[in-house]
């Protein structure tokens, strides 16, 4: 079903996709917060995604968490974690066992989250644990992403500022796509059969 490993240069050659749906960034607690907790707790599978301002060097310390992003089919939400923090309903959410949160490499990104405010990850699915049982052996979320949905996602954002002042077009382009294509990738994973289930 899926090819378990693809090349640089075969990724070049696909269409490149971001999110197509409307973004909201949130750093306080008010309205927008409301109801963007009200309407994730309302989906059954959200996409899930950190983002920390880089370190460049030995002697610098570690920047804490300062994005964290879910994603609905059409509708993302950045929190910006560095300037409200880990919000108690925010904490509830990630708990929640009734939404299904799909992200890669989830593991450091729930830590970086507990450091502001502790809380008990539930329903979490990590793309790069399950991946393996459909054949594929790439495990960054920019090949898995071309594997599994046949596009290619830009990472030119990555290592910029995520502690900005205000974040740019591309910045909020770039961190509503990586949640996004985890959740596509998950539901697109579970329209197949994994290996083992299709000799």
């Amino acid at each position: 079903m899926f090819i378990n490993s693809i090349a640089a240069e075969d990724i070049d050659r696909l269409d490149l996709v971001t999110f197509p749906g409307s973004i909201q960034v949130i750093s306080s607690v008010g309205s927008e917060f409301n109801n963007a907790i009200k309407y994730l707790r309302s989906q059954k599978i959200i996409g899930f995604d950190t983002e920390t301002r880089p370190c460049f060097s030995a002697t610098q310390p570690r920047y804490g968490v300062a994005l964290l992003q879910l994603s609905s089919h059409d509708r993302a939400f950045l929190f910006r974690i560095n300037a409200m923090g880990m919000q108690r309903r925010l904490c509830n959410l990630l708990s929640n066992d009734k939404v299904i949160k799909v992200g890669a490499a989830v593991t450091d990104d729930i830590r970086g989250l507990q450091r502001y405010n502790d809380f008990t990850p539930r329903a979490f699915v990590d793309l790069q644990k399950i991946v393996g049982d459909y054949g594929i052996k790439d495990r960054s979320v920019k090949k898995m992403t071309a594997i599994i949905l046949g596009f290619k996602i830009s990472k030119a954002q990555q290592l910029s500022n995520w502690e900005a002042e205000v974040l740019s077009e591309p910045q909020i382009k770039y961190a509503a796509t990586d949640a996004w294509v985890c959740r596509e990738m998950y539901i697109r994973l579970m329209q197949s059969r994994p290996v083992a289930d299709g000799q």
